[in-house]
């Protein structure tokens, strides 16, 4: 007993279900990723007169109000600020830092994370204000 094999001519394939699933993958990609760079740490910035903007291509340096210091979201101790800015900075094409620090803190921590940041090589440290910050 023989068996005819059927011919299955497709002429329109339906791709309209292809379509509608990269849509959703897309909008699912572009709410999951994160568009902000600052940490999250509650910080009350001082505020200046003479503010401007910082670039996105500086190094920030977060100081909280418990005076923890944190770069590239990992807590670092006071005297190992220059090791690790030294090797963001090597890769860096602008040598700039920005302090983001809470108005709180006393003013002998921040002057000694400004040391350091500057012990590292930076050309320019700055410390944001809320001005600068957009706030």
């Amino acid at each position: 007993m023989r068996f005819k094999k059927k011919s299955q001519n497709v002429d329109n394939i339906d791709v309209s279900p292809l379509i509608d699933m990269v849509f959703i993958l897309l909008i699912f990609f572009m709410v999951t990723t994160t568009f902000v760079k600052d940490m999250k740490l509650d910080l009350n910035r001082p505020s200046a007169a003479s503010a401007s903007t910082a670039s996105t291509k500086v190094i920030r340096v977060y100081i909280d109000s418990s005076s923890e210091v944190y770069i590239d979201n990992q807590s670092v101790k006071v005297w190992a600020i220059q090791s690790k800015l030294r090797d963001l900075l090597r890769n860096s094409t602008e040598k700039s830092v920005l302090v983001v620090t809470d108005g709180d803190i006393p003013v002998n921590n921040l002057i000694d994370v400004i040391d350091e940041c500057r012990m590292s090589g930076a050309k320019d440290v700055a410390v944001s204000t809320t001005k600068e910050m957009g706030q």
